[in-house]
């Protein structure tokens, strides 16, 4: 009996076997197909006319409306209206608390609430902080700020942890809510002010809806996090016990994501507090703005005086709020500290009843301490001895300018001058590399949007300057998280630093580097490198100290040297923490290179700013559509899915 042989099965070739190649050669057959027939019907290089929409007319008809029926149509009357009120009454209520308690009341209370969440050290920190504020003469801007801050974090925290609560109970909720928490993150809080401005009008109103749009995402993030992670044993066994749905949520669901809610509580103070000198523009006052009017002079000397306190603001209460995330309640004082404090909360009361009877309730004028001419006149010499003329060398202007010259130029000339559709073929094939087909189209779609909108070359600008700037932020970041990994000296040493620079208002970082390059691209990329650093070195070192140990102890066996232990184990193992740190500094670059158009930056800093300044409602919010896709394609290029969570890998 014969026997039949079944053919041999084909196989692919060797090089296809490869993921990424295999990515890459689906790509390239598309784009044999459909390249041809984009150049035949559009055959320009830059973003053909025949595909944008424009949207100056509904938007200027929209700004329009809004104008003429602010002060006539009932939902302005009855509903903005009352809301407005609502949050100028409250705001006007903190505030006269704070100045009737006293400075001397407000430290001790202070202090009192630092000691009970984490104890004697954090107590004296936070004494220290509020005494620096009156030392350097912000005492009544630093009331001010703090009073718009507390009601627009109790806002943010009740908007969020009641989005959160939705989208943590309902799966439909969490898809709608994930792009538009999406969009609200990435979008620049310029683009925030111009529609609130054209509602609510220019001040303290404004400024508080816009911080809580602003800093309201975080805590529903977190708050949905936290109630999707609920140990689903604990939720069985109180279901079995009979209990409602309501009783579930109470008893067990929101007690069990406590740590989240804290944690969520923290990064929406630390973003309303990153919203102050921004909402400064729009009237918020305060510390804001003091900043926002050393930036108009060019005042480095007072907007560091006013930088501080926002800064020491900032360290206190997150190192308040992460020591109750944390659990660390009354470290250092338990159990004794549960017996007293209801002695130390007496006691801080008695210290602001006494100030109030002494009449000693606003900071004494004598006990100032003037740090804006010190710092000017270093300033002051530094200008005079870097700016230019420095021998073989050059100074901080040529160096600006050089960049210019050689970097941002070509690169954004370089990015200009590509055909539209070759640049959306390299977005996808970035994305497709690191992600799924989704999140490459995802990244081609946002990038697509802003041709559609008109703003392509500006776009394009905007893109090169980004790319100037987290280059850098990668060298510089990479290098200093090596060095703090491998050496805790080092991490010591820097971690001070790296604290005040997360922590320091964006403005501030525009003013040294306006009077030491001029203004420009230049340095608004280098502002943006400045803030962006931190992050990347944090993740960076983290993500090397994580590395496997023994991994390490194999490498040294074999003879490696310290150089080599880095380059081929450490840094190859940590490449999903790098590839985060990228993807942080891509955001962070953004946010300040869109302020940068307030010095010259232009693209589409510069048509938001405009936008906000001139009341043009479609070129802000054209500009603000146009950032939130390119800061939506750059986070998909930079940060990798993983194909065996994500669906349709």
């Amino acid at each position: 009996m014969a026997t039949i042989t079944a053919a041999p099965a084909r196989t692919l070739p060797a090089f296809l076997k490869n993921r990424a190649v295999a990515k890459l050669a689906v790509l390239a057959v598309l784009a044999l197909v459909l390249v041809p027939l984009a150049h035949a019907r559009w055959a320009s290089g830059t973003w053909p006319d025949a595909l944008t929409v424009d949207l100056s007319g509904p938007l200027t008809g929209t700004s329009d409306w809004i104008i003429d029926n602010r002060d006539s149509h009932p939902l302005f009357l009855y509903f903005f209206g009352h809301v407005s009120n609502a949050v100028v009454l409250s705001v006007r209520a903190v505030y006269l608390a704070l100045l009737a308690a006293g400075w001397a009341g407000v430290t001790a209370l202070g202090a009192f609430v630092a000691w009970r969440a984490a104890g004697a050290r954090l107590a004296l920190g936070t004494a220290a902080a509020f005494l620096a504020c009156g030392l350097l003469g912000m005492w009544v801007p630093t009331m001010q700020t703090l009073a718009l801050m507390t009601v627009a974090v109790l806002a943010s925290v009740l908007v969020g942890a009641l989005l959160g609560l939705a989208a943590g109970l309902s799966d439909r909720l969490d898809r709608v809510l994930r792009p538009v928490l999406d969009t609200m993150q990435v979008l620049p809080a310029f683009a925030y002010l111009l529609p609130v401005v054209l509602v609510f009008g220019i001040g303290v109103p404004a400024a508080v809806l816009a911080t809580v749009v602003y800093a309201a995402p975080p805590m529903a993030r977190l708050t949905a996090l936290g109630l999707r992670g609920a140990d689903r044993g604990v939720l069985e066994a109180v279901e079995s016990l009979g209990a409602t749905s309501r009783q579930r949520l109470l008893t067990a669901r929101i007690p069990l994501a406590r740590k989240e809610l804290l944690l969520g509580v923290n990064q929406t103070i630390m973003m309303a507090l990153s919203m102050a000198v921004i909402a400064s523009v729009i009237g918020a006052g305060g510390l804001g703005d003091r900043v926002y009017q050393a930036l108009a002079s060019v005042d480095v000397g007072a907007a560091l005086a006013a930088g501080i306190p926002i800064v020491l603001l900032a360290v206190v209460l997150d190192r308040v709020t992460g020591a109750a995330g944390a659990g660390d309640s009354g470290a250092g004082a338990a159990p004794a500290g549960r017996r007293t404090w209801p002695y130390a909360l007496g006691a801080a009361v008695a210290v602001a009843v006494a100030g109030r009877l002494a009449g000693r309730t606003d900071w004494p004028d004598a006990w100032t301490a003037n740090v804006a001419e010190p710092v000017n006149r270093a300033v002051d010499w530094m200008t005079g001895h870097l700016y230019t003329g420095i021998p073989v060398i050059g100074g901080t202007a040529d160096w600006a300018g050089r960049f210019t010259t050689w970097v941002l130029d070509p690169l954004r000339d370089g990015l200009q001058w590509l055909p539209w559709w070759s640049v959306l073929l390299v977005v996808a094939a970035s994305a497709w590399l690191i992600g799924t087909w989704r999140t490459t189209l995802t990244a081609v779609l946002a990038m697509a949007a802003i041709g559609v909108l008109g703003v392509w070359e500006p776009s394009l600008d905007t893109l090169s300057q980004v790319l100037a700037a987290v280059a850098v932020t990668l060298v510089l970041g990479v290098a200093t998280g090596v060095a703090a990994a491998r050496s805790d000296r080092v991490e010591r040493l820097l971690r001070p630093v790296l604290d005040v620079c997360q922590t320091m208002p964006q403005f501030v970082y525009l003013i040294p580097v306006v009077a030491l390059a001029g203004v420009g691209r230049a340095p608004a990329v280098a502002a943006a490198v400045v803030y962006a650093l931190p992050a990347v070195v944090r993740i960076t070192a983290q993500g090397l100290r994580q590395v496997d140990p023994a991994a390490l102890e194999s490498a040294r066996s074999l003879g490696a040297t310290s150089g080599q232990q880095v380059r081929q184990v450490q840094l190859p193992l940590a490449r999903r923490s790098l590839l985060l740190a990228v993807n942080q500094g891509v955001v962070l670059v953004l946010a300040v290179v869109i302020i940068g158009g307030l010095v010259g930056g232009g693209a589409l800093g510069y048509d938001v700013v405009f936008g906000l300044a001139q009341g043009d409602l479609a070129t802000g919010l054209v500009a603000g559509a146009a950032i939130v896709c390119l800061g939506l394609t750059l986070d998909r290029v930079t940060q990798p899915t993983d194909r065996r969570t994500a669906k349709g890998a």
